[in-house]
């Protein structure tokens, strides 16, 4: 259904009906979805350009349409789901591709981000831990309730990473300051203030926690362009030298 949004080719006729209905009901999906998409490659290549040579992209779903091994071909990145089904429809993806063009060192494997040790004992096996790593969080975290423990989760990963790291992060939000909410998919609505304690003491690069559609965008909002009626936050943030 995501690869439908973005406009690729990874779906099937009842995703393309799922979509066109939800489309129906909130007109904000679509756009929301491309808008965290073309952050995401903003991101990897601000991350690429600092230096960093491999990725992290934890609940990264189907790895098509502008995916991070895309956007930086000479990095190694792992996808991390924990759902076995698109695991294994992401490494045929992948099989695809080497077949076609080489995407490079690109892997998927199956672990769970609540799981830190087990996605970083997976990722260890074709990522270097003692380098920096962009580690991309995009679009998950909202669909995790604190129940779950996501900061916990999120804290032992970033203990984990060397120096000079980034931490990669988009979360929805539809709360006012001081209201409880929760996601209609179970997840958790936080506010910015609880979003950004995702990044720990990592230091937001400049311009901090802001709309997706306004950190570092590719060209100026022209007259006529139109804000999203829901929130998709977005920061980039990194891990300082000991």
């Amino acid at each position: 259904m995501y690869d439908y949004m973005l406009g690729g080719k990874a779906n099937y006729a009842v995703d393309r009906l799922a979509i066109e209905q939800l489309a129906e009901l909130i007109p904000e999906a679509v756009p929301l979805a491309r808008a965290n998409r073309a952050f995401l490659q903003r991101a990897v290549r601000y991350v690429a350009a600092a230096g960093v040579r491999q990725f992290l992209d934890l609940g990264s779903g189907l790895p098509t349409q502008g995916s991070a091994h895309e956007v930086a071909p000479e990095a190694q990145v792992v996808y991390v789901d924990h759902d076995p089904v698109v695991a294994a429809h992401a490494r045929a993806l992948l099989d695809g591709a080497r077949r076609s063009s080489d995407p490079g060192g690109a892997v998927v494997v199956e672990a769970d981000l609540l799981d830190p040790d087990d996605v970083l004992a997976q990722a260890g096996r074709f990522l270097d831990l003692a380098e920096p790593v962009g580690v991309l969080m995009v679009s998950i975290l909202h669909f995790l309730p604190d129940s779950a423990l996501p900061h916990r989760a999120v804290a032992a990963l970033r203990e984990r990473l060397a120096p000079g790291s980034f931490l990669v992060i988009t979360h929805a939000t539809t709360r006012e300051r001081g209201h409880q909410g929760s996601s209609a998919s179970g997840g958790s609505d936080r506010t910015p203030a609880e979003i950004r304690t995702f990044f720990g003491d990592f230091v937001l690069e400049p311009p901090g926690l802001v709309q997706a559609v306004d950190w570092r965008p590719d060209r100026p909002k022209l007259v006529g362009d139109w804000s999203l009626p829901s929130s998709l936050m977005a920061g980039v943030a990194k891990k300082s030298p000991l």
